[in-house]
């Protein structure tokens, strides 16, 4: 896959969004270590993550492979694995590197026994053909797991109208970004379209009420905004001041504490496989 088949990252890589993404992993990680574990990936086994950004899934991805294993994480952006590399560093692990490049691309010295990837498909334009390269990289019986996203599923009862309107203005950025609202949901198709065969699925979301949706709505909606707020003025969706960011995540606290408002998050969707070349 070159780079002009990668859909643009919305997000970017700036010191501020690197942060948020570290700040997500918080509330995202359990989820992701949930969906790993079912599909295998344990002590000792080398694994290819895809798309790493700050590093955060090959965080996890270590914990669960432990010294004996070894994680090499992959991404095109330069400034996002310097972010990874200093984060490693700093934990002190040694079987943890990130290279830059495209992965469905790379040639390795070694097969894996797992590829891995967190909110990647999503972003690309033939999410079968990343699939499809990846997994060549994998041992026969290895594993080829993701965790992609369902975003229309997300909202609120009873209404919390400021987050219900937040969130339509994303769901109406992301196609203009060539991005896939509904990747998650698009799973299933894409391994088998990619030739991997029929995967398992789990599907989760957080759900949390009143107060305890601050944290949530602080860094899974507002830091969003603050993230795309150029293009969602760019493609006339919302203009700076009606996003309002400085006062976005009190107004949706406050609103779902009087509102006793249950916010139900984007569902988490988790696919995997046994990778069988034929």
């Amino acid at each position: 896959m070159s780079e002009s088949e990668a859909s643009h990252y919305v997000f970017g890589h700036s010191t501020q969004e690197m942060a948020r993404l570290e700040a997500q992993a918080r509330l995202i990680d359990p989820i992701t270590r949930r969906f790993f574990e079912a599909a295998g990936i344990g002590t000792g086994m080398r694994v290819l993550d895809c798309g790493s950004g700050a590093g955060d899934v090959a965080f996890l991805v270590a914990d669960l492979v432990g010294d004996a294993g070894e994680i090499i994480g992959v991404d095109r952006s330069a400034a996002a694995l310097e972010t990874a590399r200093a984060r490693a560093a700093g934990r002190g692990l040694r079987n943890v590197s990130f290279l830059e490049g495209d992965p469905a691309q790379m040639t390795f010295t070694k097969r894996f026994e797992a590829v891995v990837g967190r909110y990647v498909l999503e972003f690309q334009r033939d999410p079968a053909a990343m699939l499809r390269g990846v997994a060549s990289h994998v041992h026969p019986g290895g594993v080829v797991v993701f965790h992609e996203l369902d975003c229309a599923t997300a909202g609120s009862y009873p209404a919390a109208p400021i987050h219900d309107q937040v969130w339509r203005w994303w769901m109406s950025l992301l196609p203009h970004t060539g991005a896939d609202p509904r990747m998650g949901l698009h799973l299933y198709a894409t391994f088998v379209r990619a030739g991997l065969g029929e995967p398992s699925l789990l599907d989760e979301s957080i759900i949390v009420g009143g107060a305890k949706a601050a944290e949530y709505l602080r860094v899974n909606v507002a830091e969003l905004m603050a993230s795309v707020g150029d293009d969602m003025q760019r493609f006339n969706i919302a203009t700076v001041a009606e996003i309002d960011y400085p006062t976005l995540a009190d107004r949706m606290i406050a609103e779902a504490i009087a509102n006793r408002s249950v916010i139900v998050g984007r569902a988490e969707i988790g696919a995997w496989v046994r990778y069988e070349p034929w």
